[in-house]
């Protein structure tokens, strides 16, 4: 791994340029490079750089694996990247290139098919690739290696981090969806988006269990196989089924490895889950384990270090990433260039709850890996570069996950064990089953660091754990657009992103003429302009006309012009289980190269209006379309007692009790995101049939809270 930097029609490019470099130095300690169009340097002291006296100037950190060739480098075209390209060798022999390393190889490979065959390079990267008046910047489908972006009417300028951009002056700063390629126009100063082919889920295939058991297998030890470097190398080791079966296969084949572990020192005593497990597997397997206990005043110290290093307070972030800064800290120390983790496993072969309820498991395995750049994958590069390692994933290898998405659901998902065709093949494997069944727990709960950030927030009186991890790191996250019904899931949807510590930057309202519409909630929403007067923010309305499909059109405009009008990173969404809707909104999001957060995902619908009445949610009933619902719901407002309702009707009528079925639409009149709160002053009651109808809205106003 290394760093990458440019700055493209800018009068100080190669100071801003080398000052950046200096910021990723930890990216890369092997070398530094600098070049414009004409001319290269290479020194290991950024002092020893000349300027260069050219508004187009790209820069590199170099982090060498496979030899020490440095960059920037330049045949036909001009060359900077991070990259790990594990197939370099086959296709240095396949295009007869006599390239010295994988990085050189790209060069090559970019300079004879330009970036049409990218599917060819099996590894991962992302690169600045320069040739004439254009620039390329492109990463891994997936996004394992980063790559950020900003562009203004008169500049443009890439690099490795975030906060490298941040550190040189820039403010609009984006992450590049993977599935997004970037050609840029240099004389022009233009900007163009190429959009890039994602896995899919069908076919299934349709051989027997034994047989897609064996070829999973098969294709697993040849993704973890052509990771291992030559030299030394650690695994971030929890015990767990993915990182056991890691173990298994390197200690089989006889690697030089050691498996790290870190957790909470408890002042109770209590063995955290996840050393518990890891030291009994590693006794029985004959493991080499380092194990390295923080004690909970240790913890603020590393906080100060992590959370603005991963640029995020999100919560969960934050309690993964203490777990493994400090595994690959012990790592360091024993001088390892390259550590494994067992990311991706969860994704692939379905390992979390939300797979166990989901209508199609391969749907929902490929809609959580494309959000995993901006979940987890960010994350993991900059702690594993800050402590100068190379990050390997072989549950994330291309061809395996191609293949696994295509596993039928039924052989992941087995009652209530998750990952079963994985847990089969351990067996097979020679892991006991005590292991290879091990019921997972996510790390931040297994290390306790978790609880250990509930407890320091809780010592500092802090209402929460994101309020605490704010003053690590006060800025937002991301800029989100909200997709806005007025209703309460997506309400509480943006309800949830805001504690989160992301910033909501806009509401997106789509107004459908068709009351029946398939994506889009019509009922109460006459007072959206209202709702965004209330919460301070601006919104941006896009009519429709609500036919199938078509409407998406004009939901994909309306985010296109949130992304110009309020520079919008993302959006949240408040689906809940309707996967028809989520589906489409993910599509459309990754066209766009925006983020997509569906919070309340699969989350318990009971659960749901509980946490509503908790937050004091207020919400009335707009419209109702169902059996056991009569016109005096219409206007009422959702409290204990109508869920307690709700749930007998369920259970004898069988109704969504969050009305995920169209059973009924809401409006939300205040929440803890409002400024002040809604009065409604005179509504109608207007019913079609019996259990059919609508609340209309002839006047409300707004109320100081």
């Amino acid at each position: 791994m290394c760093g990458i930097i440019g700055i493209f029609n800018d009068q100080d490019a190669f100071s801003k340029v080398k000052t950046a470099l200096a910021f990723l130095h930890n990216r890369g300690r092997d070398g530094f490079g600098i070049a414009n169009e004409h001319e290269i340097q290479h020194h290991h002291d950024l002092k020893k750089f000349y300027p260069l006296k050219d508004r187009n100037v790209v820069g590199h950190a170099l982090h060498a694996v496979v030899d020490h060739i440095p960059q920037p480098i330049k045949k036909d075209g001009l060359l900077v990247a991070n990259c790990e390209i594990y197939n370099w060798k086959k296709l240095n022999i396949k295009y007869k290139f006599n390239a010295k390393n994988d990085a050189e190889l790209l060069l090559l490979f970019l300079d004879k098919f330009g970036i049409e065959r990218l599917e060819e390079l099996d590894g991962v990267y992302s690169f600045a690739y320069w040739k004439d008046d254009t620039l390329y910047l492109a990463r891994d489908i997936l996004g394992e290696k980063p790559l950020w972006y900003s562009y203004t009417t008169d500049t443009f300028a890439f690099a490795s981090e975030k906060k490298a951009l941040e550190k040189i002056g820039f403010i609009d700063i984006q992450e590049l969806n993977p599935r997004q390629i970037i050609k840029y126009d240099i004389e022009k100063n233009g900007l163009e988006s190429i959009n890039r082919e994602f896995f899919d889920y069908l076919p299934e295939h349709k051989g027997s269990f034994e047989e897609l058991k064996e070829k999973t297998a098969a294709l697993l030890n040849l993704a973890i196989e052509k990771m291992i470097p030559e030299k030394k190398f650690g695994l971030l080791f929890s015990g767990g089924i993915d990182s056991t079966y890691l173990a298994k296969y390197f200690k089989d084949k006889g690697y030089d490895f050691t498996s790290y572990t870190a957790v909470l020192d408890s002042e109770s005593g209590t063995i955290p889950s996840d050393l518990e497990a890891a030291q009994k597997v590693a006794k029985d397997l004959g493991l080499k384990l380092k194990v390295k206990k923080i004690k909970l005043a240790e913890i603020p110290k590393y906080l100060q270090k992590i959370v603005p290093l991963i640029e995020d307070s999100n919560v969960v972030k934050v309690g993964v990433a203490l777990t493994f800064y400090i595994a690959c800290e012990m790592a360091k120390e024993d001088g390892c260039k390259v550590i494994f983790s067992g990311l991706g496993s969860e994704e692939i072969f379905a390992g979390y709850e939300r797979h166990k309820n989901s209508a199609n498991i391969n749907q929902e395995c490929l809609s959580g890996l494309r959000k995993m750049y901006e979940r987890d994958l960010y994350r993991d590069d900059v702690i594993t570069m800050d402590n100068r390692m190379e990050l390997r994933l072989p549950f994330l290898d291309l061809e395996l996950i191609d293949y696994a998405l295509k596993i039928p659901g039924k052989y992941k998902i087995k009652g209530e064990v998750t990952k079963y065709i994985l847990r089969e093949i351990a067996l097979e494997k020679g892991i006991a089953k005590e292991y290879a069944f091990r019921k997972k727990t996510a790390a931040q709960y297994g290390s306790k660091f978790d609880y250990a950030l509930g407890k320091l927030a809780k010592q500092q009186k802090f209402p929460s754990k994101s309020a605490y991890l704010r003053i690590f790191y006060p800025t937002h996250n991301v800029k989100l657009g909200v997709l806005f019904s007025s209703g309460k899931d997506s309400t509480a949807a943006a309800y949830i992103m805001k504690q989160q510590n992301y910033e909501l930057t806009c509401l997106i309202h789509i107004k459908s003429e068709n009351a029946d519409s398939y994506m889009f909630q019509t009922a109460g929403t006459e007072l959206v302009e209202m709702q965004a007067e209330a919460m301070g923010l601006p919104i941006l309305i896009q009519k429709t006309k609500g036919e199938k499909e078509s409407e998406l059109k004009d939901l994909e405009q309306a985010f296109k012009e949130a992304q110009k009008k309020y520079q919008i990173e993302g959006i949240v969404s408040g689906a809940l289980f309707s996967t028809y809707q989520r589906d489409r909104i993910e599509k459309i999001c990754d066209k766009l190269g925006l983020k997509i957060f569906s919070p309340l995902w699969h989350k318990p619908q009971d659960q749901h209006l509980q946490d509503l009445l908790t937050h004091e949610f207020e919400i009335v009933l707009t419209a109702i379309a169902a059996e056991g619902l009569d016109k005096t719901w219409l206007g009422r407002k959702i409290d204990q007692k109508m869920l307690e309702e709700l749930k007998r009707l369920h259970k004898k009528v069988g109704i969504n009790e969050a009305f995920e079925g169209g059973e009924a639409e809401t409006l939300v009149l205040d929440c803890p995101l409002f400024r002040k709160r809604i009065s409604l002053v005179k509504t109608e009651k207007v019913m079609s049939s019996l259990n059919t109808g609508k609340l209309i809205i002839k006047d409300a106003i707004l109320i100081d809270k």
